[in-house]
C-alpha cells in the first residue's frame, strides 16, 4: 500500500415509503425511508466505498454483495463496522472523512453533529476528523425534485 491515499464514495437511493430514513446512523423520524436491499443509509454506504478505495480493495458490492441474502436488511454502521475491521486486516486505518448529503429533505443542521458522532465512532476516529454537511439541488436536476437522497465522500488513510 501506499503511504499516503484518498478514496472517494458516491451513493444515491430513491424514496420509498414505509422504511425508515437511516443516515450515518441516525434516524430522521417522519421522512420517507430510501428503498434498497440494506437499510439503504447512502452516508454509510457512500464512506464505505471511500474506505475500500483508499485501501484499493474494490467497493461494497464486492464484498457485500446485494444479491446475497445475508446482507438484506443489514444496517449501514454494521456495514461500515465491517469494512473497517477489513481494511484494518491490511494495516489501514481512516484518517479524515468529508462528507456531503445531497437532498431536498431532511434538514441535517439540527442532526449534524449526532451524524458526526455515530461516524466517527464507527470509523474509529476523532470525532475531528470527520466532516457532514449538506445541500438542496434548489429543484434542479438529480435528487431536486425531492425523490431520494445522495452523499458523496473523501476518505483519506492514515
Amino acid at each position: 500500500m501506499t503511504e499516503f491515499a484518498f478514496g472517494l464514495g458516491f451513493d444515491c437511493h430513491p424514496r420509498e415509503a414505509g422504511r425508515p430514513l437511516f443516515l450515518a446512523g441516525v434516524h430522521f423520524e417522519d421522512e420517507p425511508g430510501l428503498s434498497g436491499h440494506s437499510d439503504a443509509d447512502v452516508v454509510c454506504h457512500a464512506i464505505g466505498d471511500a474506505v475500500l478505495g483508499a485501501a484499493g480493495l474494490g467497493d461494497l458490492g464486492d464484498h457485500f454483495p446485494d444479491r446475497d441474502p445475508k446482507w438484506a436488511g443489514i444496517s449501514g454502521p454494521d456495514l461500515l463496522t465491517r469494512v473497517v475491521r477489513l481494511v484494518a486486516d491490511e494495516g489501514m486505518r481512516p484518517a479524515s472523512c468529508d462528507v456531503t448529503v445531497i437532498a431536498e429533505r431532511p434538514k441535517l443542521a439540527d442532526r449534524r453533529e449526532e451524524m458526526r458522532r455515530n461516524l466517527a465512532a464507527t470509523l474509529g476516529m476523532d470525532v475531528g476528523g470527520v466532516s457532514v454537511k449538506a445541500t438542496r439541488p434548489e429543484g434542479l436536476g438529480l435528487m431536486g425534485d425531492g425523490a431520494g437522497c445522495l452523499a458523496l465522500v473523501v476518505l483519506a488513510r492514515g
